[in-house]
């Protein structure tokens, strides 16, 4: 329900981003979130612009059609722009709640990142947006970074931080996902921003046994039946390791909190030397302190002990009620 509370909340929040958009529209990006429901008065809300997209998603209860549209029109007046508004409830499969957003509010649109160009789409086969937000100081850690380099983007999704890293000068990009649909997207954001060639790949598989062929292990599954792509081992010069919190799959389970070396070990075991590793950890129980603690004694354990380990901040886009976001990245350089 749309409160006047509700609605003084949202206009604190915008108050606070000034600064940042401000920054963000000088870097050439229109995609951020506007508010962040959970540590600015709201739990079960965010409201997130993708470029003429203003995108509201509920966790608990869902808007009615008038009240999304009433909260839509408050946060346009307040940025003085006119955006297509689209609300989404994320409790149920398949289930986007009561808004019906104008046509052209469904279409797909073109949101923009550090000058690059992102497509989005509000309502798609799955939930989750297109591009992560709060992974926008991980791509830009690899604008920095990607120049004459080989990278490997392991979880990729869309393929955000792939085509990141070719636009900024990457020798060759390989993008592996386990979701055709999802490197599909990844291959059109590439041809939107005029990447072509060998140079931009995409690998639709577990990542875990690319992972490890690649790192010159043996690849172990629950069955003889379950056939993955060949790899010989191999060498990057960068390697971005975005995993879920937990998946289970026939060649092992991902579990970041309980298992993170199974994942980070081959990665720094495929690096070559003065590579680099950019490890993310989404689950909020595991402390930056302790995720950095645990990727040094990973690597001091592989005979490969990291020469440098920085922790980057969030952008002010992401508060934490706590001052400690859920997100860690970390940037391991060997």
């Amino acid at each position: 329900m749309l409160t006047a509370e509700l609605l003084a909340a949202v206009d604190r929040a915008l108050s606070r981003r000034q600064d940042l958009l401000q920054r963000l529209r000088n870097e050439g990006t229109d995609a951020v979130r506007l508010f962040h429901g959970i540590a600015e008065g709201e739990p079960g809300l965010s409201i997130d612009r993708y470029g003429p997209l203003l995108l509201l998603q509920t966790w608990r209860a869902p808007f009615s059609h008038d009240d999304a549209e009433a909260l839509g029109q408050h946060v346009q007046a307040a940025l003085g722009e006119s955006l297509h508004v689209v609300a989404n409830h994320r409790l149920g499969s398949g289930k986007f709640g009561a808004h019906m957003p104008s046509e052209v509010a469904l279409q797909e649109h073109i949101c923009k990142e550090g000058g690059l160009s992102f497509w989005i789409q509000a309502r798609h086969r799955g939930q989750d947006p297109w591009l992560f937000l709060d992974l926008r100081q991980g791509r830009r850690a690899v604008r920095q970074l990607a120049k004459n380099r080989v990278v490997l983007n392991l979880f990729s999704y869309t393929c955000g931080v792939g085509v990141t890293a070719s636009a900024s000068g990457a020798l060759e990009t390989t993008n592996v996902d386990f979701a055709q649909s999802a490197l599909e997207i990844g291959q059109r954001n590439a041809q939107q921003n005029g990447i072509q060639g060998a140079r931009f790949s995409t690998v639709q598989s577990d990542c875990i046994p690319v992972l490890r062929q690649l790192a010159g292990k043996p690849v172990l599954r629950r069955g003889r039946d379950f056939r993955f792509v060949k790899f010989e081992p191999r060498q990057y010069d960068l390697v971005f390791l975005d995993p879920p919190r937990w998946a289970k799959g026939p060649f092992g389970a991902v579990d970041v909190v309980r298992d993170y070396a199974s994942l980070f070990k081959p990665c720094v075991l495929t690096l070559a030397e003065g590579g680099v590793v950019i490890a993310t950890n989404h689950v909020p129980e595991v402390s930056a302190v302790d995720f950095a603690q645990q990727l040094r004694r990973i690597a001091e354990k592989a005979g490969r002990p990291l020469r440098e380990l920085d922790l980057l901040p969030v952008d002010e886009d992401f508060p934490a009620f706590d001052g400690k976001p859920p997100l860690k990245v970390a940037v391991c350089r060997i």
